[in-house]
């Protein structure tokens, strides 16, 4: 659930779309059908916790301490 919190945080800013875009080669017309695919989500959230600004920015979006967006990224890279 986490994870979708992430994607929706990054696609509801234009600027944090672009970013996320550019770093990770996806094209925005595959994002929906991207979630679905194994290893996706924990792309997301590799690419929040991986730059400060997006992590302390997601932290505060969804009120949860950062060690725990940390955290769920990494149970989330573990269950892969």
């Amino acid at each position: 659930m986490v994870a979708i919190r992430a994607l929706a945080f990054i696609a509801e800013d234009p600027d944090r779309l672009e970013r996320f875009l550019l770093l990770t080669g996806t094209r925005p017309e595959t994002i929906r059908s991207s979630a679905g695919q194994p290893g996706f989500l924990s792309g997301v959230m590799q690419q929040v916790v991986a730059w400060e600004p997006w992590l302390l920015e997601f932290a505060a979006y969804t009120e949860m301490a950062p060690a725990d967006v940390v955290r769920a990224a990494d149970q989330l890279a573990e269950g892969m």
